[in-house]
């Protein structure tokens, strides 16, 4: 807290209320005392104006472009580090040592099976079920299993359902991929890496043998890396909300997959490709960015509501995306033709430059899981996957919060006022 305050009036009282500030971003008026000592409350719709809680976890200036896990830029992580390696920092705070990244790595590995009962639910959706609609309750029924990890009160069960959560999201979307190809189940192997793991789960077959491509690999754990927190998004509020209640936390996560399923949100890179997909072909292009500029077309994969610089991930992404794309010889895939050539466009006319529409991670990260093999059903599946390690840190930290109480938004009401009841017969 600072030494600052801010004075408010109204209907004839004043009320001073103190200003907050953090280690970077603007301060915060502190208005928790505002609707006791003047009867009125805020309004701001969505909340974009308005810190919903104190967080040590992640930081991100929009103007300058800046994302900051524990204070390292996203750059250097998803360049130097490793995906468990961003777990264990944004879960404790500081990179693990090599002791303590050994027994996390551990950790992790011990938890990836799944209960074998557990894959019948799998059989109970439709085999044409949307792979977002199987991990939403896939994720939500893993409380039914591992029930001994839900006491949201004890730290060493809210650890032990964290490492579970990373341990077996990848195993539960990979098993919603095969299911949704009508392949069978790949059980996870211990001696493969995290990312290693997951592309085998979803892409090796019993008739042939399956070999991990280190471009591939490292592109996979990049996007992990890239997608693992990003403040306090709607996904992220929304565990925080579920959480503030008391539930477990697997029902918090599941809360959060499904408001991730959203095409303003997590399925923005699924509505990238899509957008490609009816651009069609190369030659398009001008007619289609002639019909943006018209706004007669939507963009998808430019810009950002936060970022109104260039979006920090794009960068690392714009790289893997042409190292994959170099790796898998996908350079003559059509769709791929069309979102290079329309990133060309969009980096080179005044139009995208001026309102600093730039490619962001959308673009590039669908472009990448497109040439890796992976539907754009597939797509915000993914998402949820790396996120998971963000929704249950900012969850814990919330639980661990000794001021948090339990979320209770207010409203503008401007419905009807009192009415007296008629019966039907008068009405």
């Amino acid at each position: 807290m600072s030494d600052d305050t801010a004075k408010f009036e109204i209907n004839g009282k004043t009320v001073i209320l103190p200003v907050l500030k953090g280690t970077d971003g603007p301060d915060v008026v502190d208005i928790r005392k505002l609707y006791a000592e003047a009867d009125v409350f805020t309004y701001d719709p969505s909340f974009t104006s308005t810190a919903s809680c104190e967080s040590k976890i992640t930081f991100i200036d929009g103007d300058k472009g800046v994302l900051l896990h524990r204070g390292y830029p996203i750059a250097e992580l998803a360049e130097q580090s490793s995906f468990l390696e961003v777990c264990y920092l944004l879960l404790h705070g500081e990179l693990p040592t090599a002791p303590q990244f050994a027994q996390f790595e551990q950790n992790i590995i011990y938890h990836t099976m799944l209960h074998e009962q557990f894959d019948r639910f799998f059989q109970g959706f439709r085999r044409d079920a949307h792979p977002m609609a199987i991990m939403t309750g896939a994720v939500g029924a893993l409380s039914a299993f591992y029930h001994d990890s839900t006491n949201v009160n004890d730290p060493e069960q809210r650890m032990i359902s964290a490492h579970r959560m990373i341990a077996k999201m990848p195993t539960i979307a990979a098993r919603a991929f095969k299911y949704f190809r009508g392949q069978p189940f790949v059980y996870p192997r211990n001696d493969l890496s995290y990312a290693e793991n997951f592309l085998r789960m979803c892409f090796s077959v019993p008739a042939e043998d399956w070999k991990p491509n280190p471009v591939l690999t490292n592109a996979m754990d990049r996007i992990f890396i890239l997608h693992a927190d990003h403040e306090q998004n709607a996904s992220t509020s929304t565990v925080r909300l579920a959480g503030s209640s008391g539930a477990n936390p697997f029902a918090c996560i599941a809360a959060g997959i499904a408001s991730l399923w959203g095409p303003k949100h997590g399925g923005a890179n699924e509505e990238c490709l899509n957008m490609l997909a009816e651009i069609g072909t190369v030659d398009r292009i001008p007619e289609f960015v002639q019909g943006v500029k018209d706004r007669r077309y939507m963009l998808m994969g430019f810009g950002h509501r936060v970022y109104k610089n260039y979006d920090p991930r794009a960068t690392v992404m714009q790289k893997t995306c042409h190292e994959v794309l170099k790796e898998v010889g996908a350079e003559n895939d059509p769709l791929l033709q069309v979102a290079i050539e329309l990133e060309k466009v969009a980096l080179s006319d005044p139009f995208f430059i001026d309102r600093k529409l730039y490619p962001n991670v959308d673009f590039y990260s669908g472009i990448t899981l497109r040439a890796l093999g992976f539907p754009a059903e597939m797509f915000t599946v993914l998402f949820a996957l790396a996120r998971t390690v963000g929704w249950i840190a900012q969850w814990k930290e919330m639980i661990e919060d000794p001021s948090q109480k339990i979320g209770r938004p207010r409203q503008i009401y401007t419905g009807e006022g009192p009415r007296t009841y008629a019966t039907i017969d008068k009405r």
